[in-house]
């Protein structure tokens, strides 16, 4: 089977760190695994410190998710292996399902879990606000890709390598997706999804403020607008001109091909 790392960014995961942990290497115990610490300041540093079947990186200061991700791709980019598997580790997602991605990867650069792609699958109903944004962005992120995508956010991730190479990921927010989906589509890689179960450990948390919600769903309004005179496969000069720093900051396609 192609070299696999298990990507886990943690950030303060005391309470679910060692389960998750011996899951995973029991259901992939063949992979490297590789815990991205992003500036835990609980008890995670000493569960990680303990543990001897596992690599650990330490962001020193918080640097957020995205980032997180970005410092696994580098590290399996640097040791050449083949295939990335991300998961988080807060309970959401099921370590058993990490065969299923790694040989459903054999047939597309990126596998992506989704929520929404299968409702026979069982699993808590969604938290309205978290359903409503995640639906508006991945109709965006389909219009302007052409990926045929139903959950533009879930974290639960199977990319090939030779694919990251070709991808130059720059946001270190939760916002990294929406990148690796624009990006993607830029440089011809494939997509297949897969279900996963729906599992929401704190359904009342919103997923953003009311002030980042409404300006969020501005962007998407002008992110159609722009993939009128910019899409992914044709990058124009006119979209420079447009109100879309933002988006510009997702993409980065203008200064790839510019």
């Amino acid at each position: 089977m192609d070299r696999t790392l298990i990507v886990i960014p943690v950030f303060n995961e005391e309470a679910t760190l060692a389960r998750v942990l011996t899951e995973v290497r029991r259901t992939a115990p063949d992979a490297d695994v590789l815990v991205v610490d992003d500036g835990s300041t609980d008890r995670s540093p000493e569960i990680l410190a303990a543990r001897r079947d596992i690599r650990m990186i330490r962001h020193e200061e918080n640097r957020g998710y995205g980032q997180s991700l970005i410092t696994g791709f580098e590290d399996a980019i640097a040791r050449d292996d083949h295939v990335v598997v991300t998961i988080d580790c807060d309970d959401q997602h099921e370590p058993r399902r990490i065969p299923a991605f790694r040989n459903a990867v054999t047939r597309a650069d990126i596998v992506s879990g989704s929520r929404y792609l299968d409702p026979s699958v069982p699993g808590d109903p969604p938290p309205p606000d978290r359903w409503q944004l995640n639906q508006e962005i991945t109709a965006l992120i389909r219009a302007v890709t052409g990926y045929a995508i139903t959950d533009s956010w879930c974290g639960f991730k199977a990319y090939r390598v030779e694919g990251l190479r070709k991808l130059a990921l720059t946001e270190p927010s939760y916002g990294m997706p929406l990148q690796v989906w624009v990006q993607g589509a830029f440089h011809g890689l494939t997509v297949n999804e897969l279900p996963v179960a729906r599992i929401y450990k704190n359904p009342n948390r919103r997923l953003l403020p009311e002030a980042p919600r409404t300006r969020g769903r501005a962007l998407a309004a002008r992110a159609a607008a722009a993939a009128q005179v910019c899409t992914v496969c044709t990058v124009c000069t006119v979209y420079l001109t447009l109100k879309l720093c933002r988006l510009c900051r997702l993409c980065r396609l203008c200064r790839l091909q510019l």
